[in-house]
């Protein structure tokens, strides 16, 4: 189910207890390994979201992001073709991003070509940590899908609103006002008229390649084109 945005005022204090840092651990562990594998290819790639706050559940994803344009070769000859391969796309004149699932819960992201600086903030303003932190157990602050603000302390997580907060928040992670007012805006739209979906989703065949799909992509649909051309791809 699909969480809605929260207008939250008050703080609220959360306590994990010895079951969740154990599942946290292991979510972790298993992101370290899918990173370890791209650091040896060098490629430099960073675990967002849930992970990276710490306030995890049972069903939470493991989300890897190559926050730049790198052979999707080079990706599968590291961690293997995965289970399901797809190019996603939010808008027209948003990034287009191959998504490579691993297991049920395991996906690793990389831009087909060169992420705008809003675009990088994205995965920031959720919680960002790359391999160094997950080694030394630092979790980060970040905003979830009801837009709260997840703050990490010793015994668990701190619960702060987001919305009429925005500047706070936004200094509060290191990242613009912008994104924040464009995540609120978004995930507000998005209860108000419902699910907004995506542009595009495009599942792989096993013998095609994410660049040959994007290429044909970009050949057929004038929008993609010009998304594309104006970022001189």
């Amino acid at each position: 189910m699909t969480k809605r945005p929260e207008t939250l005022h008050e703080t609220r204090e959360v306590l994990y207890n010895d079951n969740h840092w154990s599942l946290l651990r292991s979510l972790r562990e298993k992101a370290l390994e899918i990173m370890q594998k791209l650091d040896g290819a060098g490629m430099r790639s960073f675990a967002y979201g849930s992970i990276a706050r710490g306030d995890i559940h049972k069903s939470s994803d493991i989300d890897v992001i190559i926050p730049y344009p790198v052979s999707s070769y080079r990706i599968e000859v590291s961690l293997g073709r995965g289970v399901h391969r797809e190019l996603v796309q939010a808008t027209p004149s948003t990034v287009i991003k191959g998504h490579i699932h691993l297991d049920n819960d395991l996906v690793v992201t990389f831009p087909l070509f060169k992420l705008m600086p809003r675009e990088e903030e994205f995965y920031r303003w959720g919680g960002q940590i790359d391999p160094n932190q997950i080694r030394n157990e630092v979790r980060v602050p970040g905003v979830d899908k009801r837009l709260v603000l997840i703050e990490p302390t010793e015994t668990g997580h701190i619960e702060r609103g987001v919305i009429g907060y925005e500047h706070e928040v936004a200094k509060r992670i290191g990242v613009s006002i912008a994104i924040a007012q464009e995540r609120v805006r978004v995930l507000k739209r998005r209860e108000n008229v419902g699910r907004t979906g995506v542009y595009l989703t495009r599942p792989l065949s096993e013998d095609e390649s994410f660049e040959t799909v994007a290429k044909n992509l970009k050949d057929s649909d004038p929008a993609i084109r010009r998304t594309m051309e104006r970022r001189g791809t």
